[in-house]
């Protein structure tokens, strides 16, 4: 009898044949993985024939155009902005009636176009735009914008609205229009200013290296996320800025601006400055919630920064978000950008690399769970098996003892290996008592980076307090 987890079978949706166009872009990479982990049929293409992609993917690539985007029941065109018309144009027409086609383009009113110009009648549109990155681990938590098409989206937007949602995503229904009009701010904006700060980083000549040694929380924070877009695909941020009409306006106001501000500045108009500041504060709103959000995320750096220096001297797990490998060790070192493990043994490690030490960026790590941990160790490490037979007292459940003993946080696995009746004499008259016992063999499995002779020691005290008579190893159980 062993303890483990009942594992419960995941409901999969009826098999759609889904073909997404740019699928070995990064983005289409991603919900590829998304749909493929729900059951559907993906196949994917790109204009660079990048089939090893796909093969990594475990999906085919469309060799034969023209007959994948036939036989698909969802084609989604997941290219770069400047030529996302053009491919809509190519691919509409060749669609089955019945099926469905979106994009997921950061602008909307001329994809929408281009999808109600040249999709047959039969044929449904869903302008889509997914507000994240494919850095994101999980869907759960972010924004997907929906541009439903009225007469065009009957059969297909409530099936992939649910799909969205059910994956932990906030759907948002709103117009072509009013989609560019929000994004230009939403993301024109900001994206603008981050890269603007970036460019100015870089005339100045500035060491950022350097300033994080007289680090800010939000100085921090903002250096990140202008690093986050620096570090991404500038011809996308290109696309973005330059392929929204509504772009220009907000860049007018934002130049504008900053020239007003910086005029107050030079002419030391304080007076002037402060009513800027608290006219903005009252178009923002609530900057008493945003403070508050604010300081959530400045702790929460804090709180894990905290969490792992507390983890000096003990064995952690850290995941690295871009690699996707787990690194296990004994936590030497704790730096502010970086951590020094000694790396556990885990099975099938080359004696050469046994017992080395490993750096790490503390930005690419996440602090794994005691759970997860305790997985890692479980299924990566060399372990040891040792027997316990005992006789247990009179009336007593083999299974409660297991129980007991299970909670020995060195075990990995604790099992009932046997169970056997009889009486053997000497040692019940050795410690005094006449009566019939069950005697049962406990099978622990301990940790690999534990010391076993003292864990087995342990569990062995633990049973004798429960009122077990321990067996001597050289006798076999009488079946």
């Amino acid at each position: 009898m062993k303890r483990e987890q009942e594992v419960k079978p995941e409901k999969t949706p009826e098999k759609t044949k889904i073909l997404i166009l740019g699928g070995t872009g990064e983005m289409g990479q991603w919900f590829t993985r998304f749909f493929g982990e729900r059951g559907y049929e993906l196949t994917v293409w790109g204009k660079g024939g990048k089939v090893e992609i796909a093969r990594k993917l475990g999906v085919p690539f469309a060799t034969d155009l023209d007959s994948a985007i036939s036989e698909s029941d969802i084609v989604i065109v997941s290219v770069p902005i400047n030529v996302t018309e053009e491919t809509i144009a190519e691919t509409a027409p060749k669609m089955k009636a019945g099926s469905l086609l979106m994009d997921f383009t950061s602008t909307k009113v001329k994809p929408v176009e281009a999808m109600k110009k040249f999709a047959p009648p039969g044929v449904e549109i869903l302008g889509t735009h997914p507000m994240f990155g494919p850095t994101i681990p999980s869907l759960r938590g972010q924004t997907v914008i929906l541009v439903p098409i009225e007469g065009r989206s009957e059969k297909w937007f409530p099936v992939i609205r649910e799909l969205f949602e059910e994956g932990g995503a906030h759907v948002e229904v709103t117009t072509a229009a009013e989609h560019d009009r929000l994004v230009s701010v939403v993301q024109g904006l900001t994206h603008f200013a981050y890269i603007s700060i970036g460019t100015t980083i870089d005339r100045l000549d500035f060491d950022v290296r350097k300033s994080r040694k007289f680090v800010s929380p939000v100085y921090d924070i903002m250096l990140d996320f202008v690093g986050r877009i620096l570090g991404q695909n500038p011809y996308l941020y290109a696309l973005i800025q330059m392929e929204n009409p509504s772009v220009i306006e907000v860049h007018d106001a934002f130049l504008a601006e900053c020239k007003n501000l910086s005029e107050m500045v030079r002419e030391h108009d304080e007076e002037g400055f402060v009513r800027k500041m608290k006219s903005a504060a009252l178009k923002y709103g609530d900057t008493s919630h945003a403070l508050r959000r604010s300081d959530k995320l400045i702790n929460s750096r804090i709180a894990e920064y905290e969490m792992v220096l507390n983890s000096i001297g003990k064995v952690c797990g850290f995941y690295h978000v871009y690699s996707g490998k787990t690194h296990v060790g004994l936590l030497e070192k704790v730096r502010p950008d970086e951590v020094l493990l000694s790396k556990l043994v885990s099975k099938g490690t080359s004696p050469q690399i046994k017992n080395k030490y490993i750096r790490l960026k503390l930005e690419n790590l996440r602090l794994l769970s005691e759970t997860e941990l305790r997985e890692w160790r479980k299924e990566n490490l060399e372990h040891t098996v040792r027997d316990i037979a005992v006789l247990i007292p009179a009336g007593a459940k083999p299974e409660i003892i297991l129980d007991a003993i299970c909670t020995n946080e060195h075990l990995a696995v604790c099992e009932i290996s046997d169970i056997y009746t009889g009486t053997r004499e000497a040692e019940i008259e050795k410690e005094g008592q006449g009566t019939e016992r069950t005697g049962v063999t406990y099978r622990i499995t301990i940790f690999g980076d534990c010391n076993a002779d003292e864990v087995e020691k342990e569990t062995t005290e633990r049973l004798r307090g429960l009122g077990c008579l321990i067996r001597e190893k050289n006798l076999k159980p009488k079946k």
